[in-house]
């Protein structure tokens, strides 16, 4: 029986990678070089699969001559003002009422800091919907995803089991998270992380193709008890 949906934040709930990409794009290309993707992709969501750090590599491609304090600066500017007119995206919402017509609880579940998706969630006006929202301060340092952590803190202060839930989750960072938590994992890649080739459980474009009843008769097909 379906109990409970986890959400990740970033590029799931809101697409705050893309614009983020596109910044370093522009600042790495402003300075003559440009930004290595697939290596930045392999950072999203998590930190499991790389260690790219933009800023470093970029003082590093210019001998020094460039501050990797001044080009973050500069990055979360103009990322934070493209992400600021950025909507909710499709379908997030109408699975958040449909849960909540039904009677299953709605969490979210990232590797980001509270600082930064309570400050969002509260500013897009959905804080309110969710019973828990767990987040890098919730887990150990260097526990975040792809680790299963946040996932599994999820499940113990919603108090269900792994097969009463499903994670909703665009990287390959998170579905793997979601994998070693043992609950079933639903894909939506972005235009970021397609190309990673991510995939879950179930692999959807977006959330608007989902219903909660659908969910919920995957769930029961797929546990041991059904």
């Amino acid at each position: 029986m379906l109990k409970a949906l986890i959400f990740d934040f970033d590029g799931l709930i809101l697409d705050t990678e893309t614009p983020e990409v596109l910044v370093w794009q522009s600042i790495y290309r402003d300075h003559g070089f440009e930004l290595p993707v697939d290596e930045w992709k392999k950072t999203v969501g998590g930190y499991g699969l790389s260690n790219f750090d933009a800023a470093v590599h970029l003082a590093l491609l210019s001998s020094g001559r460039l501050d990797p304090v001044s080009m973050r600066s500069r990055y979360r500017k103009e990322a934070d003002a493209i992400i600021h007119a950025s909507p909710i995206l499709p379908g997030v919402v109408g699975l958040i009422e449909q849960a909540r017509e039904l009677g299953v609880q709605v969490a979210i579940g990232s590797s980001s800091p509270h600082s930064w998706v309570d400050t969002h969630a509260k500013r897009l006006g959905i804080f309110h919907y969710f019973k828990y929202i767990i987040c890098q301060d919730d887990v150990a340092p260097g526990r975040t995803k792809p680790n299963p952590d946040i996932y599994l803190k999820a499940l113990e202060v919603l108090k269900v089991q792994n097969t009463e839930a499903v994670v909703f989750e665009d990287s390959p960072n998170g579905v793997l998270a979601a994998r070693r938590a043992g609950i079933f994992a639903v894909a939506v890649p972005n235009p970021l992380t397609k190309s990673l080739g991510v995939s879950g459980d179930l692999t959807v474009s977006s959330l608007a193709d989902l219903s909660v009843q659908e969910l919920s008769q995957m769930i029961s097909l797929k546990s041991p008890n059904s």
